[in-house]
């Protein structure tokens, strides 16, 4: 279901206090979700949840994940300043190189952050940006497609991303040569799905190679990083994910590789952003224009600037009108922005209470890769992040952009 936590008493005394469009996020949400991955892999004595930057990139967010616990997953300059900034430092950073620029190596390792090589070229390169450290993450790609039952859940074969297992093989042996002491391994195989038992079985495939990798190539593993690929249901009635049940799956696969977890044998690492943050964002919009032609559209304050994932992957985001919750959807509208696109839109063809001009429109589940994938096109500005507190209180984490801060990079 989707996240109905908040009642609409908070967002009509969020808009009456913060123009709209902005994005609202629930703290106490947050913390929770945190909480209870946290108790999940309790069985672990040394597993982190890596939040990941990329999600919901504001350092007010991250300074909650700090309290909980929890490192960050960083994978540009910009990504660990933020990090810096918001408190962490060394083996609470995790850095994903992936294609990018070689001195963005260096601020990785004057923070001692763990870093995860992208590609086996990667090494010669971090080689003379920092040195070769004694721990050394490298992500793998199994290539083909990655199945759970008879789904097809991803197809690695196509991904940018990884080494092969081959590579794996001949890189940990040049990196020991190097001076590395022990090795973390990494997968990232799905995407956004809700099925319980991806993450046993990618912990599997993961523990076993790197049990293999220990006896080929003489260096220890300390860790697994699970990585992200845990969703969330943005649609009525799809089931979420059971955490504590994903946890204990994970836990049987350890066992079965490594044997008890209490001897800190193999850490575990997660880097979840969707799950994390996704439920406990909203965007609040307000209807400022109807248009009935061959079919029916309200027009909002918002638009594909604030939320892109409609307008670039078709994707679903639950809608509600405030005060109209339990109003019969007897209405059809598409919920359109006002970008000269005809993708601007937050959704099509959905039934919904009739709308009046005015009337506050919350468009749930975008607290995750929801302002982060923000953009200026058009002119269009961002708008602000709003925090509301775990003692009920509303916080502004980053106002809205202005038109001098459009003009500012001009030369």
């Amino acid at each position: 279901m989707p996240n109905f936590s908040l009642n609409d008493d908070v967002f009509i005394r969020a808009a009456e206090k913060f123009p709209t469009p902005f994005h609202l996020y629930d703290e106490a949400g947050i913390r929770s979700t945190a909480r209870a991955l946290n108790a999940a892999f309790s069985w672990c004595p040394d597993y982190q949840e890596y939040f990941a930057v990329k999600a919901l990139p504001n350092p007010a967010i991250l300074k909650i994940f700090k309290d909980e616990g929890c490192g960050l997953d960083c994978s540009s300059e910009c990504e660990l300043l933020l990090a810096e900034m918001s408190g962490f430092r060394g083996q609470d950073i995790m850095f994903s190189a992936n294609a990018m620029p070689p001195e963005e190596f260096d601020h990785a390792m004057a923070l001692g952050a763990i870093v995860n090589l992208d590609d086996i070229s990667d090494i010669d390169i971090l080689a003379a940006h920092g040195g070769i450290p004694e721990t050394v993450c490298v992500r793998y790609n199994p290539g083909g497609d990655f199945t759970l039952g008879n789904a097809i859940m991803g197809s690695p074969g196509d991904s940018k991303y990884g080494w092969t297992k081959e590579q794996i093989a001949v890189g940990l042996k040049r990196l020991k040569e190097m001076g590395a002491k022990r090795f973390g391994l990494h997968a990232f195989l799905a995407s956004c799905t809700t099925d319980n038992s991806y993450y046993p079985k990618l912990a599997g495939i993961l523990f076993d190679l790197g049990a293999e990798m220990e006896k080929e190539c003489g260096l220890p593993l300390a860790f697994v990083n699970l990585s992200g690929g845990i969703g969330i249901p943005y649609r009525p009635g799809e089931p979420a994910a059971d955490i504590q049940g994903i946890g204990e799956g994970v836990r049987k696969e350890y066992e079965r590789v490594f044997g008890d977890p209490t001897n800190g044998r193999v850490a575990i690492k997660s880097e979840l952003g969707r799950y994390m943050t996704g439920p406990h964002g909203w965007l609040v919009t307000r209807a400022i224009h109807e248009k009935k032609i061959h079919k029916d559209y309200i027009g909002v304050d918002a638009c594909a600037a604030n939320l892109m994932r409609p307008a670039m992957y078709g994707a679903y985001h639950h809608i509600h009108v405030c005060g109209k919750r339990d109003y019969p959807a007897d209405h059809v509208y598409d919920v359109t922005g006002c970008l000269c696109e005809n993708n601007d839109k937050f959704a099509w063809d959905r039934p919904l209470p009739e709308i009046q001009m005015g009337d506050l429109l919350v468009i749930h589940d975008t607290g995750a890769h929801g302002f982060a994938m923000g953009y200026q096109y058009n002119g269009r500005l961002r708008s602000a992040e709003v925090l509301y507190t775990a003692e009920g209180d509303f916080r502004l984490i980053r106002r809205a952009e202005t038109p001098q801060d459009y003009f500012t990079t001009l030369v």
